[in-house]
Formats: C-alpha cells, sequence, structure tokens
C-alpha cells in the first residue's frame, strides 16, 4: 500500500514539471482495494484493470522501476514508452492490463473467464472498474453473460463517488450500486473500501464461489480518491470540507494503527519499511530518467492495422 501510495504520489508531482508523458489518473487514497483484492489472487488469476490502474499493476507484482519508466515514455517500459499510463500489461503475472475507455474492461474480464472455464482451468478473474462504469451498457452485458454462464469473476467497482466530476449519487436511483446484481442472480456486496481487511474478507469469499464454479460476485469498495481525476483537476465540484473529512479515514493510515494495536507492526519497523519504500521509489524514477528513448526506427514495431 505504501509503493502505491509513494509512487502515485512521485507521479503527481514528476507530471506537474513535465516529466511524464500523456496522462495520468492516481489511486492516491484507493490502496487498500488494489492490495486487498489481489493478495487473494494465485498463480494463474488474471486481473483487468482501469484508467486508473497503477496501483492495481503494482499490487499484482507489476515492476514500479518498468511502470515509472513506460511513464516517462522509455523504451525500457511496458509498452516500450509507446502506451503510457492507460496502457501497460504483463501477461507473465495475469495482468491483462489497464484500459482508457470506461468500462472497457468489463467484458475483457469476462471472456477471459469464459477462457478458463473452457479449458477447465481453475482461475478466476479480478475485474477492477470505477462507479462510472455501471452505468454502460457492456457492465450489464457482461454481468448478464456472466451469470448465465456462471464464470470465475470477481467484478469489483472501486465507488470513490465521484465520475469524473459528477457525484456518483446523481447518476444512479439506488443507494447501493452492489445491488445491481441482484438483477442477475448473483451476490452483490458494498464493503468499506478503506478497510483493507474488510476488502480481503470479501474478496475471499467471493474467490471460493468463483472456484468452486458457483458463479461470479460484484464487490462494490466504498473509497474516496484524496486528488483530483487527473492533472489540472482542482476539484471544484467537491469541498474541501469533505476531503478533510476522507482524509482521516485514510486507509494506510488505518491500517498501520490497526497492526501496531494487533502487535504485528512496531514503530521502528513502520519506520524502515517507510525508508525501503521510499528508496524503491527513487529507484524507479532514476532508472526512468537514465534508461534510452524509444528508436525511432521501431516506431511501427507492435502496430496492428
Amino acid at each position: 500500500m505504501l509503493v502505491i501510495r509513494l509512487f502515485e504520489e512521485k507521479v503527481e508531482d514528476l507530471f506537474t514539471r513535465g516529466l511524464v508523458k500523456g496522462t495520468a489518473h492516481p489511486a492516491i487514497g484507493q490502496e487498500a482495494i488494489a492490495v486487498g483484492i489481489c493478495s487473494k489472487l494465485r498463480k494463474g488469476d488474471y486481473v483487468t484493470s482501469t484508467h486508473r490502474g497503477h496501483g492495481h499493476f503494482i499490487a499484482q507484482g507489476g515492476d514500479p522501476n518498468r511502470i515509472m519508466a513506460e511513464l516517462f515514455g522509455k523504451e525500457t517500459g511496458y509498452s516500450r514508452g509507446r502506451g503510457g499510463s492507460q496502457v501497460m500489461a504483463d501477461f507473465s503475472i495475469g495482468f491483462l492490463g489497464a484500459n482508457g475507455i470506461t468500462g472497457g474492461s468489463i467484458a475483457l474480464a469476462s471472456g477471459a473467464a469464459l477462457a478458463l472455464k473452457n479449458k477447465a482451468k481453475r482461475g478466476i478473474v479480478a475485474c477492477f472498474f470505477g462507479d462510472g462504469a455501471t452505468n454502460q451498457g457492456s457492465f450489464h452485458e457482461a454481468l448478464n453473460m456472466a451469470a448465465i454462464w456462471s464464470l470465475p469473476v470477481v467484478y469489483v467497482c472501486e465507488n470513490n463517488m465521484y465520475a469524473m466530476s459528477m457525484r456518483a449519487t446523481d447518476s444512479v436511483s439506488i443507494e447501493s450500486l452492489a445491488t445491481r446484481a441482484d438483477a442477475y442472480g448473483f451476490p452483490g456486496v458494498s464493503i468499506d473500501g478503506n478497510d483493507l481487511t474488510a476488502v480481503q474478507d470479501a474478496m475471499h469469499t467471493a474467490c471460493k464461489r468463483a472456484r468452486a464454479g458457483d458463479g461470479p460476485t460484484l464487490l462494490e469498495c466504498c473509497t474516496y480518491r484524496m486528488s483530483g481525476h487527473s492533472r489540472g483537476d482542482q476539484r471544484a465540484y467537491r469541498s474541501r470540507a469533505e476531503e478533510t473529512a476522507w482524509k482521516k479515514r485514510d486507509p494506510i493510515r488505518a491500517t498501520r494503527k490497526q497492526l501496531i494495536a494487533d502487535g504485528e507492526l512496531t514503530a521502528e519497523q513502520d519506520r524502515e519499511i517507510r525508508r525501503e519504500v521510499r528508496a524503491a521509489v527513487s529507484t524507479a524514477i532514476t532508472f526512468a530518467k537514465r534508461s534510452p528513448e524509444p528508436d525511432p526506427a521501431t516506431l511501427n514495431d507492435g502496430v496492428f492495422a
């Protein structure tokens, strides 16, 4: 969780200084969801992500060095500097990639789950998307098909209260997005997405169901993005008081407090972890800066038309 937090904070800083290419959508404040979900996955499972996907990638085992290099547009990046923030993948660890289209990964996740079932493999798919994506037609079509075919997929809605600048409650007439699973006949569960243990427990139950062949689950993880939607977002659509209230529910602060209370973490260990994470993120930036630019002669490599 700390790696994701410090990585994203550095990306925001680098972006303002013009060192990060293209666009970037930080997931500061949503770390418990990425970590809680991916911590319950196994080798052979898959993840589909969103435009706000750095945290998902890191939680699934992505290399921060290569992720940062991609953001810098360097040859050593996951897409050789050609994709940027929203177009990175690593099939070797089951990360099928981020997606710049709202809800674009939902049908892809269902397709991957169908492939696993047809090949009689025991893997499952974790599909991340935001609250705004639940209003896309592809969301309903994919969930309906997954229900009909009992596909091994866990749909993870990161409800951070805003679809860009629109409050989620202004775009739906229901109190909980999890209840949309009722229409397709499978479980929908709404949980505190800032509570790491709650996310892990819900994901454990959903994975057990999927691996047993009992079909999908929809998890609504309620959270808050502490930063703007992307670069240049002044967050005029929400108050600073609201942001301050949510900062008090910071998932990293809450997890640290719980670990210390449980005797699993000491203040000294906490300081050492933070030192190691700062060093790792600094190393990623150095790696990116020192990596070569793509060779213009390879411009057409990987292009399919």
